[in-house]
């Protein structure tokens, strides 16, 4: 197993509960993918550093995981799918 991070941003118009909601559904794809979720780091709700289809703010949150190679392909799947995902980034975190 490798290991990786990602950060996504999420919509500012969501509540506490969709946004975790939201977390929980990507810890579920890595676990349910065999992955292990080592970290979630929060950020809470944060200025964007420019402007996204006129959204300027939005909720960050940094996962740390290991995984198998084929795991993040299917991760960013399921975030360019979920219309609540702004913008996201998976990279290997090895060293």
């Amino acid at each position: 197993m490798r290991k990786y991070e990602t950060i996504f941003i999420l919509h500012p118009s969501l509540d506490e509960e969709a946004v975790k909601a939201n977390v929980e559904k990507f810890k579920g794809v890595i676990e349910n993918g065999g992955g292990v979720v080592e970290n979630i780091d929060n950020w809470g709700k944060r200025k964007l550093a420019y402007e996204i289809s006129k959204v300027t703010e939005g909720y960050y949150t940094l996962v740390n995981f290991n995984a198998d190679p084929e795991l993040p392909k299917e991760l960013d799947r399921v975030f360019r799918i979920t219309d609540s995902v702004i913008r996201h980034i998976i990279v290997n975190n090895e060293k």
